[in-house]
């Protein structure tokens, strides 16, 4: 099978399936550079309200394949902070389901992602330090906000796999599931998320990251929005609300 990104929506949940089973799902230089336009074409469609991130099989992605690293590292790692900012940048919310490994440009790509949930017996590895490669500064800076200082510093100095257990406890993973329960959660959690306001997820999203200058705009958003208003009804009424702001208004 050639290397691919396959995606899908059903039910507002967009899946994005990194497919390489040959080499258990590690990143090709094309398949960098197709995510950034899928993301844009995933965020601008109105049926969209979430992204799961997840890779086939019994692997999320074991990082970059090694032989795009040969003609330039530099376009390599290039290529794969392009990615990593889409993925942080999209504006509604994104989960990543991890099982198996989640090593290098996989935990890049996981850590971009604004949850992750794991299966047992996943593992996660930041592995530049195998090769000689300098980490990204974006990407270390992510991984340092989401693990803190010490975690960040054990993962990129030893290149060593960390278990799902661990990764729990640091903060790099949100929920750890049995082996078999991953895929039920992420669906049941995902119709949560569809369910809620994109105006507080999207505005909360933008405050979590850091950014500082635009709470007028999500004031403005807030009053012209009707969300509020349809939220406290529906809950005096004890009936589901029906939000209606998007991303794109």
């Amino acid at each position: 099978m050639e290397p691919e990104l396959l995606h899908s929506v059903t039910e507002a949940v967009a899946t994005v399936v990194i497919r390489h089973p040959a080499k258990r799902n590690a990143m090709t230089a094309a398949m960098w550079q197709a995510l950034p336009p899928l993301l844009d074409t995933l965020a601008a469609d109105p049926d969209v309200r979430v992204l799961v991130l997840t890779g086939e099989g019994g692997t999320f992605c074991a990082g970059a394949d090694i032989s795009t690293l040969q003609g330039s590292p530099e376009e390599a790692q290039r290529l794969a902070v392009l990615a990593e900012e889409a993925l942080a940048a999209f504006p509604k919310p994104t989960l990543a389901a991890v099982r198996g490994h989640c090593v290098g440009g996989g935990a890049q790509l996981a850590a971009a992602c604004d949850l992750r949930f794991a299966e047992q017996g996943a593992l996660f590895g930041v592995t530049p330090a195998k090769l000689g490669i300098v980490y990204p500064a974006s990407a270390t800076r992510r991984l340092t906000a989401l693990v803190g200082p010490a975690t960040t510093k054990y993962l990129l100095f030893s290149g060593e796999l960390i278990d799902a257990e661990r990764a729990l406890r640091t903060g790099l993973v949100d929920e750890l599931l049995p082996e078999g329960e991953l895929a039920k959660r992420v669906a049941e959690f995902t119709r949560v998320l569809a369910a809620r306001s994109q105006l507080t997820q999207a505005a909360a999203k933008e405050f979590a990251n850091g950014r500082t200058d635009r709470e007028d705009h999500w004031a403005r958003q807030a009053r012209g929005s009707g969300d509020t208003a349809e939220g406290v009804a529906a809950f005096l009424e004890r009936r589901a609300p029906r939000f209606t702001w998007t991303t794109s208004g």
